[in-house]
């Protein structure tokens, strides 16, 4: 009788050692797994059109050179066309960026519509047609996020005239934008109320704001306060460069600690993409100029 006691109390104790240390080894997991997770709250990319590198696919090998996490795909040049110039409709390319994106570990952030800096998007005549080619190349691709600057003659403090136009096209295109699990990033001038303004006329899932550091800087407006006031949830991603003048490291405009600060209290994670910031004597060093942005901004975010 004392034996099967003994052996039942052994027993015991060797049952409550093993829940113990299964919720160490638990605790230690969940631990790891949150740090991972807050190292993955921001991530640098670069466009690849600003890297001289538009729809080609050295741009991964470049990138992963510069120490970047990802890349702003164009959907390559417009110019006075009534399409883009994709190379990405054509599954032979579709599967060798695929291919050399996993090799180089890049990914792919969001896909531009870059040839809309020297359209307007209010007035061209087949502006559906290139958004479906846009949504069209997220799709195969696996991207959800594109960035839409609005154009030559819409920016809407100088032409208020083009805006009922411009929403009506913005409810159509976003609409058709989140009926496929996609969101379109515009950028406008406006400040970050009147932003807010338009999304509720624009009324749709499918939009948001691409949210750019430099029209803030350069319209004297306290880019901590616009971050804010737009709020996480109206922010798809963010092109975190000034002008060009000089790289980041250098710029005394932006606070870029108290940039972290601010997104980190509202919540906002996400993609953080070099464009410019480039510095004016030595404007055409890609190298020089992006890896100073990239080890700049992944010094601040990631560490």
């Amino acid at each position: 009788m004392k034996n099967k006691i003994t052996h039942a109390y052994r027993y015991l104790i060797g049952f409550i050692l093993f829940l113990l240390s299964a919720q160490n080894t638990i605790a230690s997991n969940f631990s790891f797994a949150e740090i991972t997770s807050n190292d993955q709250d921001y991530k640098v990319a670069v466009c690849d059109w600003m890297v001289l590198k538009r729809q080609k696919i050295g741009v991964f090998q470049l990138a992963n050179e510069l120490g970047s996490d990802g890349v702003e795909l164009d959907m390559g040049s417009l110019g006075k066309r009534d399409s883009f110039d994709n190379k990405l409709r054509e599954k032979h390319f579709q599967e060798l960026f695929q291919q050399k994106s996993s090799e180089y570990n890049i990914e792919i952030a969001s896909i531009a519509m870059s040839g809309f800096y020297g359209q307007s998007f209010a007035v061209h005549s087949n502006y559906k047609e290139l958004v479906q080619d846009c949504l069209s190349t997220m799709e195969v691709m696996n991207v959800n996020t594109a960035f839409l600057p609005l154009g030559t003659g819409c920016d809407l403090q100088k032409n208020p005239e083009v805006r009922p136009e411009l929403v009506r096209r913005l409810k159509e295109v976003g609409d058709m934008a989140a009926a496929k699990g996609k969101v379109i990033g515009i950028e406008t001038s406006l400040p970050a109320t009147q932003e807010i303004e338009l999304l509720k006329e624009i009324n749709s899932d499918g939009i948001k704001i691409y949210f750019k550091f430099q029209n803030a800087l350069e319209n004297n407006r306290n880019l901590y306060k616009e971050l804010r006031t737009l709020g996480k949830d109206r922010i798809c991603q963010i092109h975190c460069t000034d002008t060009d003048g000089v790289t980041l490291p250098n710029n005394e405009r932006i606070d870029m600690k108290k940039v972290k600060k601010t997104l980190k209290r509202m919540g906002w994670k996400g993609w953080l993409v070099v464009e410019r910031s480039r510095d004016k004597d030595d404007v055409r060093n890609v190298k020089k100029n992006y890896g100073e942005n990239v080890e700049y901004i992944k010094t601040i975010f990631q560490k």
